[in-house]
């Protein structure tokens, strides 16, 4: 594959995204880069090498990431590489009616705004015959996590999106990429108060996840080491499943969403 010219980027201002934007931005190319927080995305542009256009925005916004989507592409021609990464995740429970609000929120972010950031990108990757989708979903999405109902459920029906994604658009010249990270050293995971086997720093699962998208895989989870985990989870039995995962520890309910 070609060296990207330009690459977009949700969630870029911390974290996997910011990661990525590291990454690519050492690369040579020009990033798009839109999250909430406005001055840590400048902060971000102003750090990396090369010129980069930021985009203060919230993915759950349809016209506002249609409207950025526009603007990059006015600037810098079709994105090579389009990368939803936006996400947030919270400790839920299901027979909580307060916790009703955060299933919401975790669901518009997590599935409607990986929808409303790839929708734009189609028609005009379509239109030049080239480009990749992709959408950074989690192994959590594998199977139903106690304790983390919406994120497990919003990322399953995030890699479920992706792979119709994949599908529809298959020799159009669009690829399609679903990476499930495991557990990546950034703010969402800096607070579960339990073990994170194969935790890999952020810039050191950035490389990984440009090495996947480089390839065109159409799935992949990194690291390797979770990949077999997610096998594992998936052959499990619900007569095993449930009384392991029931003690399980909890990811914290009640975060700044």
């Amino acid at each position: 594959m070609a060296p990207s010219r330009s690459v977009f980027i949700t969630g870029a201002s911390s974290g996997i995204g910011a990661a990525l934007a590291g990454h690519y931005a050492n690369t040579g190319v020009t990033l798009g880069l839109a999250a909430r927080r406005g001055e840590q995305l400048a902060m971000l542009a102003a750090n990396l090498p090369g010129k980069h256009f930021i985009y203060p925005l919230d993915v759950t916004d349809a016209p506002a990431l249609a409207a950025a989507a526009a603007d990059f592409i006015a600037r810098c021609g079709v994105p090579d590489i389009v990368i939803a990464n936006a996400g947030i995740s919270v400790g839920t429970l299901a027979g909580d009616h307060d916790d009703l609000l955060a299933v919401r929120r975790v669901f518009e972010v997590n599935v409607l705004g990986l929808a409303h950031t790839l929708q734009p990108f189609v028609e005009p990757m379509r239109q030049a015959g080239r480009g990749t989708l992709v959408g950074i979903a989690s192994v959590a999405g594998i199977r139903g996590i106690p304790g983390a109902g919406a994120y497990s459920s919003s990322k399953a029906a995030a890699i479920a999106l992706l792979e119709s994604m994949r599908v529809e658009l298959r020799g159009s010249g669009i690829k399609v990429v679903t990476i499930a990270p495991g557990y990546i050293a950034t703010p969402m995971t800096a607070r579960n108060p339990y073990r994170m086997p194969f935790i890999l720093p952020a810039d050191v699962a950035a490389a990984r996840m440009a090495h996947v998208i480089a390839r065109g895989d159409s799935y992949a989870v990194v690291p390797w080491q979770m990949a077999i985990v997610a096998k594992l989870l998936r052959l499990l039995p619900n007569w095993l499943f449930d009384p392991l995962f029931a003690r399980a520890g909890r990811k914290p309910r009640g975060l700044d969403l």
